[in-house]
């Protein structure tokens, strides 16, 4: 490789996308990843014969960047995307089969598509339903840049627009909670707001639900690592990075990037991407970068997934999520384990604060109790296996006020970017954000190095 030299640090799905983005462009790209592994929070593993991923990451039919990466990097056909949104949401009852009510989007148009499912959603009550209206007609109003709506959280957004505590514990955050990793009582109206303007009343088929039928490292990080040793990037896994190294400014010159050092010596670059979680971001910034020491006030919010493995099928169900029960939603995850016979579902619990201490064999039995619950065919099946994934710091924690703690990929340092599902997106923390976060680096980086050939940053997001 004989082009400008690229550094990115860090191997998740933003370093992966941004990593692509630039060696498409001609970019000579080092990837530094400490761990061993590429994928970031979207990895997985083996157990007993099986493949687990850490944890399950869903994607909707409005995450335009992340399937062009998907596209590109070759995985697209092994991720299966609804037709049209068809969510089952089981209620368990004592003694009875568990209730169903179905959000499901109709051929009317958007924002009306799911006026039917919501009319008739059984787990709310009917003077509940007929006021989601109101809360409909003020999330197609409101402005998710809106300082004055960041300063609040959605439940109170909501409760100010007529919704019960019913309606924002049973519905809202049914919603909510997936894609923000954070209860509608403690997120931003404005963080949830994009994630209902965009991915319920706006398209359609915006919120048509995606995921691997594949193994989460298969889909991501094997794939994008074929890609990028195919455009001639070096990847160096377990490379611990412990600083930027910036010469200082000269006159009215700024401060620009040298390279970076590690714990086993230096890599010169002409231009470098940080694409790590917010806290390693924080430690790796240089001082001169002004907001380096607020981004610990974007906190953490964890994530953790129950797998069982039973000896026959228990559930009909691809995708299933919960009321009125500890499982918040549940996935039939057989084919990418390579189970051969018998069934294996992933319960995901987002913010999962109150669990991420837990003693494994506590979260199992309760978890597992939940499920026979709501899938009345286990209570007779035998329980070949259970593990537990955690991620402790899986996103930042979209609380009243983070939105003005999200920097952009600039850092007013020549030649050193950012990237992020932490960063300012304009979404949650999310795979979509990850992408989008990759991709606008890369389009600052190739401006940087002289690559850029007169494209727009809107153009250069659609490259991954």
């Amino acid at each position: 490789m004989t082009g400008p030299r690229l550094v990115v640090v860090g191997g998740g799905l933003a370093g992966l996308a941004c990593a692509i983005a630039a060696s498409d462009r001609g970019a000579e790209v080092t990837l530094l990843e400490a761990r061993p592994r590429l994928g970031g929070a979207t990895w997985s593993f083996s157990r007993n014969g099986l493949r687990f991923d850490n944890g399950q990451h869903v994607y909707l039919r409005c995450c335009t960047a992340y399937q062009r990466f998907l596209d590109r990097v070759g995985t697209a056909d092994l991720a299966r995307l609804q037709d049209h949104l068809d969510l089952p949401v089981l209620r368990p009852r004592p003694g009875l089969p568990p209730a169903v009510s179905y959000l499901r989007r109709s051929r009317l148009p958007a924002p009306l598509h799911l006026l039917p499912a919501l009319l008739s959603y059984g787990h709310v009550s009917l003077a509940g339903r007929l006021r989601l209206g109101q809360a409909m007609r003020a999330l197609l109003r409101a402005r998710t840049t809106d300082e004055e709506l960041d300063a609040e959280t959605f439940a109170a957004f909501l409760s100010r627009h007529g919704q019960s505590a019913e309606v924002i514990d049973e519905l809202f955050d049914l919603i909510a909670l997936p894609t923000t990793n954070v209860h509608v009582k403690e997120a931003s109206a404005a963080l949830v707001t994009k994630v209902f303007r965009t991915g319920l009343l706006g398209e359609p088929g915006a919120a048509d639900i995606g995921w691997s039928e594949v193994p989460l490292s298969v889909l991501h990080a094997d794939a994008a690592e074929h890609a990028l040793r195919r455009n001639g990037a070096v990847i160096r896994r377990r490379a611990r990075v412990e600083a930027v190294e910036v010469a200082p400014g000269r006159g009215s010159v700024g401060p620009g990037v040298l390279g970076v050092t590690l714990d086993g010596g230096h890599v010169e670059a002409d231009a470098v991407v940080l694409a790590v979680p917010h806290e390693a971001a924080a430690r790796l910034l240089p001082s001169e970068v002004r907001y380096a020491e607020e981004l610990a006030g974007l906190g953490a919010s964890p994530i953790i997934d129950i797998h069982l493995v039973f000896d026959r099928k228990v559930s009909d169900y691809p995708v299933a999520a919960g009321s009125g029960s500890p499982v918040q939603f549940v996935f039939d995850r057989t084919a990418s384990s390579g189970l051969e016979e018998g069934q294996c579902l992933a319960v995901s619990v987002s913010a999962a604060d109150a669990e991420h201490g837990e003693a494994k064999e506590a979260l199992i039995d309760r978890y597992h109790a939940a499920v026979v619950e709501l899938f009345p065919r286990a209570r007779g099946a035998r329980l070949l296996d259970a593990v537990v994934s955690r991620e402790h710091t899986a996103t930042f924690r979209g609380t009243p006020g983070t939105a003005r703690l999200r920097p952009g990929s600039e850092t007013g340092i020549a030649g050193l970017f950012i990237a992020g599902a932490w960063t300012d997106t304009g979404w949650p923390a999310t795979m979509e954000g990850a992408v989008r976060s990759g991709n606008r680096a890369a389009w600052h980086a190739l401006q940087a190095l002289g690559l850029g050939r007169g494209d727009t940053e809107t153009s250069t997001e659609a490259v991954a």
